[in-house]
């Protein structure tokens, strides 16, 4: 019994003595004791034990590295990135039209891009702005429910509920009530997708003014795109619209194997329309192992700034202070990913934005001086496969610096950025009539089996 689980223990004894443990609960934890140590020697004795093309580690382990998806909207290569369609974020950028005067390209080219895998022109961007404005107003109806929500409700709860509230004007919903050719499905699919990209990020920006500015609201002003007018919504001003399509198409898809695209994958793959599918994405995106990392990596980060109290962020300092958190049993938050063999592009990114626009701002010289000396302390240190920083190492320090300080908000941010590769993906699931999402699941007492050889993995069945 770990020391963990010993303290566990004794809380429940105590709360039993003072009456406050049901039967239930108590045990229920006596049999989650017995439990662990079977799934623990599972991984460690027959983690390599093959139950059909799958191996014990992967089955327990979140099925890691099982190839079972497909899809065309990106692939997260380990020593090149994510790819857009084939292309590197650098060369996504550098291909899609820019608004005038601005550094990084519309939002909507890159719906356009991710939908079709090639670059609009200019005018073909312009197109999908021009639509996504006429799809622009939010029902007030959203705008009741976020209102009679507690203030203190997490944003991201209230996009969530935002999002999953719009259901009701679902085209794809009535048109499957009506009647409609499985090999139609993409259409009606693809304009609730439209919808949702659209006004979520009205929404985002309704959600932070409500919370975090004295419900103070800007209006959406119609002769700007997404990016250009999420930044007028949030009151942020230039260069902030293009952080804003910088942060969206970065952050838009990674594969289909993460939490938020899988989810949403998985939650349409059952022909629930794409408000029910985005939604319960976002809740996935929500957990602290996911889109909730970027504001973890930032608390960390301020922490480690207040712990110089002032001095340089020199090399030496920074080295010392890495050691002394990982010889305290503690993680670098940021650094590390679980399929990346190198820095993550999404960080090189944004990395080159913060030396254009804020090479001097303390925090971003803090952030930089840790991306210079970490890589070579995880790697001393020998625990950690990839010692390169991943995006959340990086997104934080930008929107600190435009003013955005309140991290509850960034998943939101996130979770914009998301929901554009999502919605591809689900829309070509619909065009190409992919079936729903059922794998098959075992016991642990089968697993001990096969381990044990008792029975043959064959024998496990494979409906």
């Amino acid at each position: 019994m770990t020391v963990a689980e010993a303290v566990l223990q004794q809380q429940l004894k105590n709360q039993t003595k003072g009456g406050s443990m049901a039967g239930l609960k108590e045990k229920l934890h006596s049999k989650i004791l017995e439990h662990r140590p079977r799934t623990q020697k599972l991984l460690k004795e027959h983690g390599a034990t093959k139950i059909g093309d799958v191996t014990i580690a992967q089955a327990i382990g979140g099925a890691r590295g099982v190839r079972c998806l497909v899809t065309d909207i990106s692939y997260l290569d380990p020593f090149e990135g994510i790819r857009f369609r084939g292309r590197t974020i650098p060369e996504t950028l550098d291909v899609l039209p820019k608004p005038d005067g601005c550094a990084y390209p519309f939002v909507e080219a890159h719906w356009w891009y991710l939908l079709t895998g090639e670059a609009p022109t200019k005018a073909e961007a312009l197109s999908v702005v021009e639509d996504w404005k006429a799809r622009r107003a939010v029902p007030g109806y959203v705008v009741d429910l976020l209102r009679a929500l507690p203030r203190d409700t997490h944003p991201m709860t209230m996009f969530s509920a935002a999002i999953v509230a719009m259901q009701r004007e679902s085209v794809f919903a009535r048109r499957y009530a009506e009647g409609i050719k499985k090999d139609e499905y993409w259409d009606p699919m693809f304009e609730d997708c439209s919808n949702i990209l659209a006004r979520i990020p009205s929404i985002a920006a309704y959600i932070y003014r409500m919370k975090y500015k004295a419900d103070t609201h800007i209006p959406s002003d119609d002769s700007l795109d997404l990016g250009g007018n999420f930044a007028h919504m949030m009151g942020i001003p230039k260069p902030y619209d293009d952080v804003a399509r910088m942060y969206f198409i970065l952050h838009s898809d990674h594969e289909s194997g993460n939490v938020s695209a899988h989810t949403t994958h998985l939650v349409a793959s059952a022909l629930s329309d794409a408000y029910y599918s985005l939604s319960a994405g976002i809740n996935g995106l929500a957990g602290p192992l996911h889109g909730l990392a970027n504001q973890e990596v930032l608390r960390w980060m301020m922490n480690f700034q207040k712990k110089l109290d002032g001095q340089e962020p020199t090399p030496e300092r920074v080295k010392q202070a890495l050691w002394d958190t990982l010889k305290a049993g503690q993680v670098i938050p940021g650094y590390g990913h679980a399929v990346l063999r190198k820095t993550d592009p999404r960080y090189v990114a944004q990395r080159e934005f913060c030396i254009k626009n804020l090479p001097d701002y303390p925090l971003f010289k803090l952030i930089d001086t840790i991306f210079q000396v970490a890589p070579g302390v995880l790697t001393e240190h020998g625990k950690t496969k990839n010692p390169w920083p991943n995006v959340d190492a990086q997104s934080g320090v930008i929107q600190w610096f435009y003013g955005l300080t309140e991290w509850d908000f960034y998943t939101v941010l996130f979770g914009v950025g998301r929901a554009i590769g999502v919605l591809a993906n689900i829309t070509w699931d619909r065009a190409l009539g992919y079936a729903i999402e059922r794998p098959k699941s075992v016991t642990t007492a089968m697993l001990e089996d096969v381990a044990s050889q008792k029975i043959k993995a064959d024998d496990l069945g494979n409906d």
